[in-house]
């Protein structure tokens, strides 16, 4: 009521915590899960915001997601679209890396535990399996669910975040198919099969899953970890390229896209994953065929720009003063400024241009940390202006023969 929330809240009864044969098993679970609280703070993971152990109750109050589960999901009578699947499958890689460079990994990622907030909105919960790799945390053996456990879970070796990208990859098959890639009679069954088979390609389950999502699927599923995806970049970045021969070229970019295309920006090389999926909830993408007006000289000003593809022409009284190329920004005096402001020149389109467009008072009510990288971007960029300013200046004053001390 104080925050006026709605939340989720995990119990678990005394009689599970002081059984004989599993208490002790349980309670190092719950322990693991609690001592994550406020640790993992990311757009695609739950929350957890309380929690409580005591004699007569124990329990964990966390982030309520509306959507249910990835379960409903996983079923051959009930698939998503491709592309939505791998969009989800994207943003799970990225929470994923995102614990695995906290220290963290999950040790127990299955359907059940990818919560639906909206579309393609994921969370990633439970995390009661989590193995902490600083060591600070008891590892538990024999958790987590066979279907999804790779084969070096299953024989109780070392894990790493190679792990999880195994697990995660037993999800992306499932969804894709509708169908187990390991299936048995039994848990034994299923065990022996994912260490000594190999799954068919989802493909031949699926014919309009394409050859480049197939090797996805097929990689991270490799028993062996050098064989299988090194890192959650090395996955992630396949997901993307495969991604975008899904989409028609007229759909809107997707935000697996939106989110590589602003990862490879110099203006947001200091930028964070999460302050990066904070950007993205502000950012407005606009697309301009060629002839289009983007600004126009006189208006009042209230956004300022990046271009992502295309080139735009800067003109001031039909005097061309400035060409601009991908990853270049204009207009921040609108967020710069402190008082309202009238543009001083137009920006024409040269050519076909996406730009992402940032309203000055939409980033105002962001983040302290995200208003801090974007002052501190700004920053590098009005420095390296004026140095070319200066270089200019003196070039023309020495072709003048005029010196300046």
């Amino acid at each position: 009521p104080f925050t006026s929330r709605d939340v989720a809240i995990k119990v678990i009864s005394p009689e599970v915590l002081i059984d004989k044969e599993h208490g002790n098993r349980y309670k190092k679970l719950f322990i693991a899960e609690v001592s994550l609280a406020g640790k993992l703070s990311h757009p695609h993971i739950v929350a957890i915001y309380d929690a409580v152990s005591d004699d007569r109750l124990s329990y964990i109050v966390m982030e309520y997601v509306k959507g249910g589960t990835l379960e409903q999901y996983c079923s051959p009578d009930n698939l998503l679209p491709i592309e939505k699947i791998i969009e989800m499958i994207f943003k799970c890689s990225k929470a994923l890396d995102y614990a695995h460079r906290s220290g963290i990994s999950h040790r127990d990622i299955k359907p059940a535990n990818i919560l639906l907030e909206s579309d393609t909105d994921i969370k990633i919960s439970d995390f009661g399996t989590a193995l902490t790799i600083s060591g600070e945390t008891t590892q538990v053996s024999g958790v987590g669910s066979p279907a999804y456990m790779s084969p070096q879970q299953l024989k109780d070796q070392t894990l790493t975040h190679q792990s999880d990208i195994f697990s995660l990859g037993v999800v992306l098959y499932q969804t894709l198919t509708g169908k187990l890639p390991f299936k048995g009679a039994n848990n034994y069954g299923v065990i022996y099969q994912i260490i000594h088979s190999d799954p068919p390609y989802p493909s031949l389950l699926r014919p309009e899953i394409p050859a480049s999502v197939d090797a996805i699927v097929m990689k991270a599923l490799q028993k062996k970890v050098e064989d299988r995806y090194q890192t959650w970049e090395e996955f992630s970045h396949d997901l993307v390229s495969a991604f975008s021969h899904l989409k028609e070229p007229e759909q809107d970019v997707a935000e697996s896209g939106k989110f590589n295309a602003l990862r490879r920006m110099g203006f947001f090389e200091k930028f964070t994953d999460v302050e990066l999926w904070e950007v993205l909830r502000i950012a407005h993408w606009r697309r301009l065929p060629a002839g289009g007006v983007l600004l126009q000289e006189g208006d009042p000003g209230h956004a300022f720009f990046i271009i992502v593809s295309g080139e735009v022409k800067v003109v001031k009284q039909d005097k061309l003063l400035n060409v601009l190329k991908p990853r270049e920004c204009f207009g921040e005096m609108a967020y710069l400024g402190k008082s309202q402001f009238n543009r001083t020149a137009s920006v024409l389109t040269l050519s076909n241009v996406l730009v992402l467009e940032f309203d000055s008072a939409s980033l105002a009510h962001g983040s302290e940390q995200v208003r801090h990288r974007f002052d501190s971007a700004f920053l590098d960029i009005l420095v390296t202006r004026l140095a070319l300013a200066n270089t200019r200046l003196s070039q023309l004053l020495a072709d003048r023969n005029i010196s300046i001390f």
